[in-house]
């Protein structure tokens, strides 16, 4: 049976370490990356199933990244894991091709949920935005 795949983008190690220790216990960590520039091309280049993406990855954000993604050859799905709460955010990532908005703060108990809805092409949004 083929296991998930998924790349994770953020620009903070400890972040990233601490979402792969998460994911790793079901799901395929093909890369951890730290740096904007590579997301699109390791997404051509690794084709996973899901992308994890910050907004704040730098100089771009990581909805510009998503609708760089969404106009390239990658067709993974996308996950937002952020700390903004902001409506418009959450519109904004909706609107680049986004399944799912989870807040940082409940990366432990949301995450896998919305990697599960994902794959199931529903729309996930961790319960504290929508409360």
């Amino acid at each position: 049976m083929h296991r998930v795949r998924i790349l994770l983008a953020d620009r903070y190690s400890p972040l990233l370490h601490q979402v792969t220790r998460v994911l790793e216990k079901n799901y395929d960590v093909v890369a951890a990356v730290k740096d904007e520039l590579t997301v699109v091309s390791e997404c051509i280049r690794l084709k996973p199933d899901i992308v994890v993406l910050d907004i704040s990855m730098g100089e771009k954000s990581g909805i510009d990244l998503a609708q760089q993604l969404r106009q390239s050859r990658c067709n993974s799905k996308i996950i937002f894991l952020t700390v903004y709460e902001d409506r418009e955010f959450i519109d904004a990532a909706i609107d680049a091709g986004a399944l799912a908005y989870v807040k940082k703060s409940r990366l432990n108990t949301d995450l896998t949920a919305a990697v599960e809805a994902v794959l199931a092409d529903r729309f996930f949004i961790s319960r504290s935005f929508v409360e």
